[in-house]
């Protein structure tokens, strides 16, 4: 009997202690943390186990090899929703985080930080919110940072300045706003780094700060509270002692007269442009004027406005736009801005006009153009936008208005640029844009060939999933899905269908209908088809693209190929054409995000 307690004893023992060696280690344990927060849509995470010893098999994951600590975590593009948990703060040995491309939503964890030895941090393309953690700062071995397409905002903390071995820096198209610190690295990134935030002003993105008395001034963070320009108090001590040494003579109290108006005419002028800042004006509506602006960001009186749009005439036409005449509209500061006139067959149509002020007066994206402003007039209505200054893809790419011809890599920015805003109105907004009419001629080019998605004077909000299609067709020829002639029903797969056709102008160099084609497949997917077929890949590109590779010729006509599948089932999401571009765009191959290359 005591043989056989001893034996029992024996075996409950081993398996404690074999249970307690197999025990989830502590990483492990954070990592099932994390990913309970996260909406794992596909099941990416299915071999993250709480019964296995250690996480370095799973999925995204790599580990120190002496240790088994945790030193990377990669999971891009694997449609994750959630939040990001604070729990990633107990990984102190982490150093790459890329969670890029994915759906989350939620705060930037201050936890984060507890991560001292972090190298590499990839959040883009998600739905983050609040502002950075200016904790941020202090990880010092941080050499990446790429917050870019989130919903991000307030200021840019200067505490990033502080991180000495930053290299790479993305703050690009999130709603930042107030002056970008110059401190430390900070000074030393240029425009590309925060493109894409309307409410940034500073010396890195060649846009001065507006001063408390209306002049342009960029002025470095102080850190008190007091106004690095003068006061009221200030220019009243100036003012009161130059009419104290006015008293010597009547001519010098002449010009301090002068100088007092002055100031007062230019408070009454800033007071003035504060008040009109606002969201939507109305001025004289008894009178059929009415001026609404989006977003706060047109620093001029409504009198100002309007009196510019009165003076529009013929010699002020740059082109013509979905609806009406374009025009060119000079301030009396330089600013320029595009003024599209509605046709007079348009004007009735008061349903289809207010839904385009609906859609362009809510987003805000660096790849769509930006609505300022709408005015009705009595004699007409007119959408204000921002100028963009190398006009449209159409006329560069046709009409030869350019010296030098697009080469392929710019035609490849321009297809990934394209693709974002396309990608931004169909998964982003809410509700869902669908454009119906993505052509060259509504893709404008700024002066570094960013595109710009235009027109969408004729887009539908997408409510819900069962009331997805509109019925109006609209569009140009050569660019319409067949479905869409045939049953004059609009979806993103239209849209798609489009974009698709888009790309096969960008690597053709000719229009959808080029004369060309009417004797091999009558437009550009039937030519590329037979073409195709017989493996005449030469006489498809354009000979202007004297830097293109057959790989990224390859990869770019496949991507349009899926996209103008004549099924519009088989045709893939724009979000999934964004990651296709983006990765063709690539300068690392894939092969380096899976090896956790802090270079990619």
């Amino acid at each position: 009997m005591g043989i056989w307690v001893f034996v029992l004893s024996v075996l409950t023992l081993t398996t404690l202690l074999i249970t307690t060696s197999l025990a989830l280690t502590s990483d492990g344990e954070a990592l099932l943390e994390i990913k309970n927060t996260l909406n794992d849509s596909r099941s990416s995470l299915r071999n993250w186990q709480a019964l296995d010893s250690s996480p370095c098999s799973w999925t995204g994951i790599t580990c120190h090899p002496q240790d088994n600590r945790v030193t990377s975590i990669n999971l891009p593009y694997m449609q994750l929703g959630g939040i990001i948990s604070p729990s990633i703060g107990k990984l102190s040995r982490l150093q790459r985080l890329a969670l890029h491309q994915n759906s989350l939503h939620g705060f930037i964890p201050i936890e984060i930080t507890n991560c001292k030895e972090l190298r590499a941090l990839y959040l883009r393309g998600n739905y983050l919110q609040g502002s950075i953690p200016p904790q941020l700062g202090n990880l010092s071995f941080l050499t990446i940072l790429d917050l870019s397409s989130n919903s991000l905002n307030g200021a840019i903390p200067p505490s990033i300045g502080n991180l000495k071995r930053l290299r790479i820096l993305n703050l690009s198209t999130n709603f930042f706003a107030g002056e970008i610190p110059t401190t430390g690295v900070l000074g030393s990134f240029g425009n590309k780094s925060f493109v894409g935030n309307l409410d940034l002003c500073g010396l890195q993105i060649h846009r001065p700060c507006l001063g408390s008395l209306g002049f342009p001034a960029v002025l470095p963070h102080s850190n008190n509270d007091e106004p690095a320009v003068p006061t009221k108090r200030s220019s009243s001590h100036y003012f009161n002692g130059v009419v104290i040494g006015a008293m010597s003579t009547m001519g010098v109290a002449l010009v301090a007269l002068l100088g007092f108006l002055w100031i007062c005419l230019l408070s009454k002028k800033e007071r003035a442009a504060k008040k009109y800042r606002e969201v939507k004006k109305q001025v004289d509506q008894d009178a059929g004027t009415k001026l609404l602006t989006f977003h706060g960001d047109l620093p001029y009186s409504s009198w100002e406005i309007i009196e510019k749009l009165e003076a529009l005439n013929e010699e002020d036409v740059v082109g013509s736009g979905g609806f009406g005449t374009v025009y060119r509209m000079v301030m009396n500061d330089c600013s320029t801005f595009a003024v599209k006139r509605i046709d007079k067959s348009r004007e009735g149509s008061d349903q289809i006009f207010e839904r385009e002020l609906e859609i362009l007066g809510s987003i805000k994206h660096i790849n769509l153009v930006n609505l300022r402003g709408y005015c009705r007039l009595p004699s007409a209505k007119l959408l204000i936008y921002d100028y963009v200054a190398m006009g449209s893809l159409d006329d560069i790419l046709h009409e030869n208005k350019q010296e030098k011809p697009l080469n392929w890599n710019d035609r490849l920015k321009i297809a990934l640029g394209s693709a974002r805003g396309v990608a931004y109105l169909h998964h982003d907004c809410c509700p869902r844009v669908v454009h119906r009419d993505i052509k060259s001629s509504n893709i404008l080019l700024d002066e570094n060939l960013e595109p710009r998605v235009s027109d969408f004077g004729l887009a539908k909000l997408l409510v819900d999933e069962d009331a997805h299609v509109t019925t109006v067709v609209a569009g140009t020829f050569g660019y319409l899905a067949p479905e869409y002639l045939q049953s004059g029903q609009a979806s993103e797969k239209t849209d798609v269908y489009s974009f698709g056709v888009l790309l096969l102008e960008l690597v053709t160099g000719k229009r959808p209908t080029d004369p060309i084609f009417v004797k091999r497949g009558l437009n550009v997917v039937g030519w590329i088809n037979t073409l195709e077929g017989e493996n005449l890949l030469e006489d498809i590109v354009d000979r202007r693209c004297t830097d293109a590779t057959i790989e990224t010729v390859e990869a770019v006509i496949d991507i349009a190929e899926r996209c103008t599948d004549a099924n519009p089932d088989e045709r893939p999401l724009m979000s999934w054409v964004l990651q296709m571009l983006e990765e063709v765009m690539s300068p690392c191959p894939s092969e380096f995000y899976e090896s956790h290359s802090d270079h990619c």
